[in-house]
């Protein structure tokens, strides 16, 4: 099989200023935009030469662009589907006409852009969306301001649904040759050029000159002036604060399905709060289609004062929230047809505390914090119309039509089957090493955002890189004998995801010794890190599990000790017994709020284990009479199965008990110890 052809100079080119306008948040944002070279090959099909348009294809990033990231077509055939266009009424169904100019494979799937890519007669062009020249397209008076700062150098188009008719317009204007570009109406920008450093510089061109005009000829205070009861709090009351409101937001926000969340107190967002308009423009709403795609079309605006107690806030929150759904319905309802998908939810994807910052919530952590850079997308826009104008949004027929757009709903549906356990935010402690690592990375695999705590800092940092960083998994360093440090650890992880829904209670340590060798500083600290640290880290997690709403999971890792009569081991094996019992009590506690506890009796795992590693192995291997790098066929040998127990076994009992397998199963202690008799529960 032949190697593929190298990729022409000016797809390599296209790629290059693709990655560096994307990387540039002042440019466009994640997601947003798109980019095209226009190129001319010999048909491997004909040998005739075929100019063919790279366009960066449907749901792809600017700033990770690659090549399998390009939808590669064949200009003629798509030029030729005016031919075809049947008007704007029936604009939608070009798009299924697409796949029919594909050269070769086709790449990836085009986007509904590629019009305005493919009728503009240049051979290259940009759509981006910055915010200098969205503020402009999103003013009362942009055309007015589009002229003054560029004359006829820079075109205005008035707000058009992205597709073929925008495409066509894009074609007359590029006709002529004093236009470099376009503003196009509550949208973004276009430009194109003769070359890929032509277009791009234009592009940046436009965008800076758009800026520069902005911080001139701004008024002072865009937002109005300050109001004092609505300014920040100190960084450390705001964390504080933001920790014991996120899971009342995220139960609000997860009506409908399960979101995780992010949290942003940046300085931006917290001025913007704190001022007199903020009110007024929050209603408005957001514009770009990129912006409320991602937003909705306004975000919730909690309106309680930022000290004001947690019982006040809640209360008013659910009268919020009861007033932001039946508007949204209503906002459905006005504008539905019976073509249109159904309402896919009626519950914020923003929510705003004025004092406190913005809670941005998404089907994963990715999702959410992309959200929230794109309200701080529409902030900056609105700031920028605000100074030189007043901000006027598309209207909502048109933000209907974009969100409800069929061409959307294909998207979405295109997305991949969410896996058992997304959506989902774990906490295990212990979690650096041993039976806790494996539980960790098990249900990362099933698609939780996992919090890893552990003692040993540097391993909980590189625990959560490995799991795919920040987006997927967060360390934190805890003593679960200290009681400050467990609800610190719960607090870091609400602020890192939005909360908790599943408890992991694994931290462990024993101290080998019969009655007489037993201390009580031997005895204590086992009892302080188990069965303790597991009741300390359940009563952490309590309040954000009841506020939440959402059920949720604990899972002691107990011991098949709790229930086994072994030599020399009497402080480790009565509090694991302590911590199995843990178990059924808990299990009947909170069954009310749907919490389900359940917990695992493993047998001794000595792979991978701190504590066999820390001298538990060796003096086992004492007691037992065997040789410490055996120790683990013998515990196998004196199995019912004979095989050695690892922690990826104890970890697949853990994703077996939370990830939906057993939706009515709590107050069960699962053996995971290859059948040893002697431990069997009766």
């Amino acid at each position: 099989m032949s190697d593929p052809a190298p990729l022409p100079d000016e797809v390599r080119a296209l790629l290059d200023r693709s990655n560096r306008l994307g990387s540039d948040p002042a440019v466009t944002n994640y997601g947003g935009g798109n980019t095209s070279a226009k190129v001319t090959v010999t048909s491997p099909a004909s040998g005739d030469p075929v100019e063919l348009l790279y366009v960066k294809g449907s749901g792809g990033d600017l700033g990770t662009l690659t090549a399998d990231g390009l939808a590669v077509l064949e200009r003629d055939r798509l030029v030729g589907l005016d031919r075809v266009y049947r008007g704007v009424e029936h604009e939608d169904e070009m798009v299924g006409l697409f796949t029919y100019c594909g050269h070769g494979s086709g790449g990836a799937a085009p986007s509904i852009d590629t019009p305005m890519h493919a009728l503009v007669d240049h051979g290259h062009v940009d759509h981006l969306h910055p915010d200098s020249v969205i503020a402009l397209a999103c003013a009362a008076d942009g055309e007015k301001l589009v002229h003054e700062i560029w004359g006829g150098t820079v075109a205005w188009v008035p707000w058009k649904r992205p597709g073929w008719e925008l495409g066509r317009t894009m074609r007359e204007l590029s006709t002529d040759p004093d236009v470099i570009g376009a503003v196009l109406g509550g949208h973004g920008l276009t430009a194109w050029g003769s070359t890929s450093q032509e277009v791009e510089e234009r592009s940046l061109r436009i965008i800076r000159e758009a800026a520069a005009y902005l911080v001139e000829k701004s008024v002072d205070e865009p937002f109005g002036p300050v109001d004092d009861t609505r300014t920040a709090r100190p960084e450390a009351d705001r964390q504080s604060r933001a920790a014991a409101l996120f899971p009342h937001l995220r139960g609000v926000a997860s009506r409908d399905s399960r979101q995780v969340g992010h949290y942003t107190d940046s300085d931006v967002v917290l001025d913007f709060l704190s001022r007199a308009k903020t009110h007024d423009l929050v209603h408005l709403g957001t514009s770009c289609p990129d912006h409320f795609l991602r937003t909705k079309v306004r975000p919730l605006l909690l309106d309680t004062a930022p000290d004001a107690p947690l019982e006040e806030v809640s209360a008013r929150l659910l009268e919020l929230e009861t007033e932001y759904r039946e508007e949204y319905r209503a906002y459905y309802d006005r504008h539905a047809t019976p073509d249109s998908p159904a309402m896919r939810g009626a519950a914020p994807a923003i929510v705003l505390v004025p004092g406190i910052g913005m809670f941005s919530f998404g089907a994963d952590k990715q999702t959410a914090r992309v959200a929230g850079e794109f309200y701080v997308n529409a902030i900056n826009v609105m700031r920028g119309a605000e100074g030189v104008s007043t901000y006027a949004p598309v209207d909502e027929a048109d933000k209907f039509a974009v969100e409800y757009w069929i061409l959307e709903e294909q998207k979405l549906q295109r997305r991949p089957k969410p896996k058992p356990l997304a959506g989902r935010i774990a906490l295990v402690t212990g979690a650096a090493s041993g039976i806790g690592l494996a539980t960790a990375r098990a249900l990362a695999a099933e698609g939780a955002n996992v919090v890893i705590a552990d003692l040993d800092e540097a391993r909980v940092g590189e625990v959560a890189t490995e799991l795919g960083g920040p987006d997927r998994a967060a360390g934190v360093v805890a003593d679960v004998t200290d009681e400050a440090a467990v609800t610190e650890a719960v607090n870091a992880a609400v602020l890192a995801f939005g909360g908790v829904d599943l408890l992991v209670n694994n931290a462990g340590i024993t101290r080998a010794g019969s009655l007489s060798d037993t201390t009580f500083e031997d005895w204590d600290l086992q009892y302080r890190i188990m069965p303790r640290g597991s009741f300390a880290f359940a009563k952490a997690a309590e309040p954000v599990l009841r506020a939440q709403e959402m059920g949720g999971d604990i899972v002691n890792i107990c011991s098949k000790n709790a229930v086994f009569a072994g030599p020399n081991n009497i402080a480790y094996s009565s509090a694991k017994a302590a911590q199995a019992h843990m178990v059924r009590l808990l299990a009947a506690e909170l069954g009310d709020i749907g919490v389900r506890v359940n917990g695992i009796n493993p047998d001794g795992i000595v792979k991978g284990s701190g504590i066999f590693a820390g001298g538990w192995g060796a003096s086992r291997a004492k007691t037992y009479g065997v040789a410490e790098e055996d120790l683990g066929k013998y515990y196998a040998q004196r199995t019912v199965l004979k095989e050695e127990v690892l922690p990826e076994h104890v970890a697949s009992a853990v994703v077996a008990l939370t990830n939906g397998s057993l939706p009515v199963t709590t107050g069960l202690v699962v053996p995971v110890d290859s059948g040893v008799p002697a431990a069997f529960l009766r």
